[in-house]
C-alpha cells in the first residue's frame, strides 16, 4: 500500500487523484523491492567499473568480457516471500526469472548458482520448505537444461519462516551483440511474448516489499507466480532466434510489477503508450489493473521497427508461443495505458520509474559479540558434532537433485568451486557467505565474504572477472538493521576494491522477518563470483604428500560451527588481508602445490576432511584454535616437497596417508576413521530425506 505522503505527492505532482490503475503502478514501481528506497544511496558507493565491464548495473544483467569472442551475462536475483508461501513454484520461478534476465540481454543462460538458507532442519516445517525449494529449483533448472553447477546451504534459527532463496544465472553472448532494456527509437512498436497473462502473480512487487504474516501461506498465495520450464525453454530457443536476426532493439523480461514494470522501465527513455485489451489472456473479465501488475510467469516484452513486427511473430509461432502487438515508443515522456479507447492510466514516465522519494531510516550500531566460555566436551566429540552439523556435513541429496552436466561444458562441480569449459578456457563460479560471522561485525564479515569466494576461485588458479550480489535483510525500519544493511554495504565494497572485483549487479530484498516464527533473518549479503583461468579439476592429493597450512590462525570462535553446536562465544573473524589469495593462486596456477582449499565452516577439521580424510597431522597449539577456528585468509594446501612453498609463509602440519585421520594434539591423540567420518557425515542427509 502506498504511505499517506506517497498519495499526497501524487495528487500534487499530477494535479489530480489518480486512478486504480495508476495506483496499482506507484504502489509496485515505488515499492522497495522496485524501487530501492532505502538502499540507493548506499548501493551507488560500490565499485561497478573494470577493464573487463561492458555493461555494469542497471539493467535486466550486466554484461562482462569473458574473451575477444565471448561475453558473459550475469545477474541475481531473490524469491524469498514467494518461497515460504509456496515453496515449490516460489522457488522455480525464482530460477525462471532470473534466467529470463539472462535472455533479455540476448545471452544464452549456461548456468546457475543457488545460495539457500533454512531454519534448523530438526523443525518439520524447515524440513518441509527445504524439500520442496530444492525440488522446485531443481526440477525448473533440469526442464530448461541449465544446470545448477554451485549452491551453498546455511541452516540458522534466524530463517525459520522466511527463508532464503536466492539465484545466479549465467550466459554467454557476442561482446558486440548484446541486447539492452532501454528502448531505442519513437514509433517503434512493442512486442509480448510468451504465456498468456493470467491473475498469478498479482501484487508480487509489493508483496516482497513488506514481512511476512501468521497467515501468510493462505492470504498471500494469489501473489505467487507459478510456472512452466516447458513454455521457458521454448521462449529461451524463440527469443535467442529473435536476437540472431539484429531486429530486435530492446528486450525486457516481465518479472516484478509485471507488464507495468516492464514497459515503463524499459521505455523512460522516452515514453509509450499500452494497450492492455491487446494482451493475450488465459482468463476472461480480467480488469486493466490485473492485465498490467500480473506477473504469470514465461513472458518478455520486444522492441521493434514496425516492418519487423510480423518477423517476430513468425518466429514466435514457430514455437508455438503467443504474442500481441500491445504498445508504441512515443517521443512524449508519458506513460500511458489505454483500454478499448479510454486512457486508464496517463502519468510521467520519469515519475513513475523513477521518482520514489528515498526513506531515510535511524542507525543504531550493536555489539553482539560476547565472551568466549571454553567447552568442557572432549575435542573428539566436538570434532563429530561440527562435521555433523549441516553447513559442514555432506550435502549430496541436494546435489542429486540437479543435472550438472547440460549443456556439456561441466568439468567440476564439487569442493572449493565449479569449473565449465568455455572456449578452452575455465569458466570458474563460487557463491554465499557467512550469515553468523555478519551478524556478529557486519562490515568484516560481508568484506570477508568477498575474500572468501575469491578464495575458492584461487584454488583453481583463477582470477575474479566480477561479483554480484543479493542484499537479504530484516526491515530497515529497526535501527539495528538499517545499520547492518550500511555497514555490509561498507564491507563489500571496501573488499572490491582492494581485489579490483567489480561489482556488477545485483538485488535487495528487505522485510525478511516472521510473524509466525516470531524471527527476523540475520543480515545475508549473498555474493555470486565468476572467475577465468585455466581448465583445471580439484585433484585430491596422493599418499606420502606433505600437508601445509597457510595464514596466521587466531581464536576466531564467535559465529563459528564450534560456537553454533556448543555456544562458547568469542570474538568473530577480523577483516582478512586478501593478499594470501593471490599468492595461492599463483602456487595452484604454477603446479606447486598439488591440492588446495580455503579454510573456511568448521575450520582446520573440515579442510582436513575435504582434502585428506586419512593423514597424520601434528598440531601443536590450542586444540580448540587449532582445529576449529574459521579465521580467514588461510589455506590448506598438499605439496609434495616443502621445497615447492619456498617464499611463501607456511607450517607444516601433517602427512597424507594411513588408516584413518589421526590427529596428534598437545593434550592427546584423536583418532577419527572413515566409518565414523561416514556416519558422521551423512547424518545431516538423513534428516534432509526425512
Amino acid at each position: 500500500m502506498l504511505s499517506a505522503q506517497d498519495l499526497a505527492l501524487l495528487r500534487k505532482a499530477l494535479g489530480r487523484d489518480p486512478t486504480d490503475v495508476e495506483i496499482a503502478c506507484f504502489e509496485n514501481l515505488w515499492s522497495e523491492h522496485c524501487s530501492y528506497r532505502s538502499t540507493k544511496p548506499l548501493l551507488r558507493t560500490l565499485p561497478t567499473e573494470g577493464s573487463e565491464v561492458l555493461l555494469g548495473p542497471g539493467d535486466d544483467a550486466a554484461i562482462v568480457r569473458f574473451s575477444d569472442t565471448c561475453a558473459l551475462a550475469i545477474g541475481m536475483e531473490s524469491h524469498n516471500h514467494p518461497s515460504y508461501v509456496d515453496p515449490y513454484d516460489g522457488a522455480a520461478t525464482g530460477v525462471g526469472g532470473i534466467v529470463r534476465d539472462i535472455l533479455s540481454m540476448g545471452a544464452r543462460p549456461i548456468a546457475l548458482m543457488d545460495p539457500l538458507y533454512f531454519g534448523p532442519l530438526e523443525r518439520e516445517k524447515n524440513r518441509y520448505l527445504f524439500e520442496h525449494i530444492v525440488a522446485g529449483i531443481g526440477d525448473y533448472g533440469n526442464c530448461i537444461g541449465v544446470p545448477v553447477v554451485r549452491g551453498e546451504l546455511v541452516f540458522d534459527h534466524a530463517y525459520s519462516g522466511n527463508p532464503l532463496v536466492n539465484v545466479v544465472c549465467v550466459g554467454t553472448v557476442d561482446p558486440d551483440r548484446y541486447i539492452t532494456a532501454r528502448v531505442k527509437r519513437p514509433g517503434n512498436h512493442l512486442v509480448l511474448i510468451g504465456s498468456s497473462t493470467g491473475r498469478d502473480g498479482l501484487g508480487g512487487a509489493s508483496f516482497a516489499s513488506r514481512d511476512l504474516a501468521e497467515d501468510a501461506e493462505a492470504a498471500d498465495r494469489p501473489s505467487v507466480q507459478v510456472g512452466d520450464p516447458y513454455t521457458e525453454k521454448l521462449l529461451i530457443d524463440a527469443i535467442l532466434e529473435m536476437a540472431e536476426t539484429g531486429k530486435v532493439l530492446s528486450c525486457r523480461d516481465l518479472g516484478a510489477a509485471g507488464l507495468a514494470g516492464a514497459s515503463s522501465e524499459m521505455a523512460s527513455t522516452f515514453g509509450a503508450v499500452i494497450y492492455a485489451d491487446r494482451v493475450h489472456l488465459r482468463e476472461t473479465g480480467m480488469v486493466p489493473r490485473e492485465i498490467m501488475l500480473a506477473e504469470s510467469q514465461e513472458r518478455m516484452l520486444i522492441e521493434v521497427a514496425p516492418e519487423d513486427v510480423a518477423r517476430m511473430g513468425a518466429i514466435a509461432e514457430k514455437y508455438d508461443l503467443r504474442w500481441s502487438d500491445i504498445g508504441e515508443v512515443i517521443t512524449e515522456p508519458r506513460y500511458i495505458v489505454k483500454f478499448h479507447g479510454e486512457v486508464v492510466a496517463d502519468l510521467p514516465v520519469d515519475l513513475l520509474v523513477g521518482g520514489a522519494p528515498l526513506c531515510a531510516w535511524d542507525k543504531a550500531p550493536y555489539s553482539a559479540e560476547t565472551p568466549f566460555v571454553r567447552p568442557k566436551t572432549a575435542i573428539k566429540d566436538i570434532a563429530l558434532a561440527i562435521l555433523a552439523h549441516p553447513d559442514v556435513a555432506n550435502k549430496d541429496w541436494v546435489y542429486e537433485q540437479y543435472d550438472k552436466d547440460v549443456q556439456l561444458r561441466t568439468v567440476s562441480v564439487r569442493h572449493d568451486a565449479a569449473v565449465l569449459r568455455l572456449e578452452d578456457k575455465a569458466l570458474v563460479f563460487s557463491c554465499g557467505c557467512n550469515p553468523r560471522h555478519i551478524y556478529l561485525k557486519p562490515f568484516e564479515g560481508t568484506a570477508n565474504a568477498v575474500i572468501e569466494n575469491a578464495s575458492n576461485l584461487a584454488c583453481l588458479g583463477a582470477d575474479p572477472l566480477c561479483l554480484v550480489n543479493c542484499l537479504n535483510f530484516a526491515s530497515p525500519e529497526h535501527p539495528e538493521t538499517y545499520w547492518q544493511l550500511e555497514q555490509c554495504v561498507l564491507g563489500l565494497g571496501d573488499a572490491a576494491r582492494k581485489m579490483a572485483i567489480p561489482i556488477v549487479g545485483g538485488n535487495v530484498s528487505l522485510y525478511n522477518e516472521s510473524d509466525e516464527f516470531e524471527t527476523q533473518i540475520k543480515p545475508t549479503p549473498s555474493l555470486g563470483m565468476v572467475g577465468r583461468g585455466e581448465v583445471r579439476q580439484w585433484t585430491a592429493p596422493a599418499e606420502g604428500e606433505l600437508l601445509a597450512l597457510i595464514g596466521r590462525t587466531l581464536p576466531d570462535f564467535g559465529g563459528s560451527v564450534l560456537d553454533a553446536v556448543t555456544e562458547c562465544g568469542g570474538p568473530a573473524p577480523a577483516m582478512a588481508d586478501p593478499a594470501v589469495v593471490g599468492v595461492v593462486r599463483d602456487l595452484v596456477r604454477g603446479g606447486r602445490v598439488t591440492a588446495a582449499t580455503d579454510l573456511s565452516r568448521g575450520g582446520l577439521l573440515a579442510a582436513l576432511v575435504k582434502v585428506a580424510p586419512r593423514a597424520d597431522v601434528n598440531l601443536a597449539g590450542d586444540p580448540l584454535e587449532e582445529l576449529f577456528s574459521e579465521t580467514y585468509g588461510r589455506f590448506l594446501v598438499a605439496v609434495k616437497d616443502e621445497s615447492a612453498l619456498a617464499g611463501v609463509e607456511h607450517r607444516i602440519i601433517g602427512t597424507v596417508g594411513g588408516d584413518a585421520l589421526t590427529l596428534q594434539l598437545r593434550d592427546g591423540m584423536v583418532v577419527i576413521t572413515p566409518g565414523e567420518l561416514e556416519t558422521t557425515l551423512t547424518s545431516t542427509t538423513r534428516l534432509m530425506r526425512f
